[in-house]
């Protein structure tokens, strides 16, 4: 009965719209994992800063719709989640043209670490914004399926084949672009 009087506390200063305070607290606990989640999704901090800003809103906007305080966490990574797969999808609409040695002003990075790096950014830009996000929950949050599913509100069976389908498609791309010759990469 304790317990149940505490969620019921949790969730009035969650729902209470007066109380900047709770405002404060909610976003001084949430932020910091949207930033992660996001950054990890997205491998683009600026764009991540930005994602985590919209969740937080989004969030704040919408904290009726909490049911249950102690499932804040998975309703909010679901909401941070969806941010990232808008964000994901408006990058496929609206690409950025990359800059190429020819059109740089200095010399071109001979970094293999960096070209490594590169050569994983462009083939995880082939996978679609639910392929990317299981991937990244996965790999940079070191999360299991179960937790990913959670999160997501996606079934277990889901996720794992999301997470297959991504690895393979992953391998493809990579594959793919080693064998392209250099200029075309």
């Amino acid at each position: 009965m304790v317990a149940e009087g505490a969620a019921v506390r949790l969730r009035a200063e969650v729902i209470d719209t007066t109380a900047v305070e709770t405002m404060e607290a909610f976003v001084l606990r949430v932020l910091p994992e949207a930033y992660r989640l996001a950054t990890i999704i997205l491998r683009d901090p600026c764009a991540a800063e930005d994602v985590a800003h919209d969740a937080v809103i989004v969030a704040w906007d919408h904290r009726a719709s909490l049911r249950d305080p102690a499932a804040l966490d998975a309703w909010f990574g679901r909401i941070v989640a969806n941010k990232c797969r808008d964000r994901i999808r408006e990058r496929s609409r609206h690409p950025v043209s990359e800059l190429t040695p020819e059109t740089e002003r200095g010399a071109p990075d001979t970094s293999g670490d960096l070209a490594g790096r590169d050569e994983l950014d462009r083939a995880i830009a082939t996978l679609t914004p639910d392929e990317q996000i299981v991937l990244g929950l996965r790999f940079g949050r070191d999360l299991e399926i179960r937790e990913i599913a959670r999160r997501l509100g996606w079934p277990e069976g889901t996720v794992k084949s999301r997470l297959f389908l991504a690895r393979q498609r992953l391998r493809s791309a990579l594959a793919a672009s080693r064998t392209r010759p250099e200029g075309d990469r």
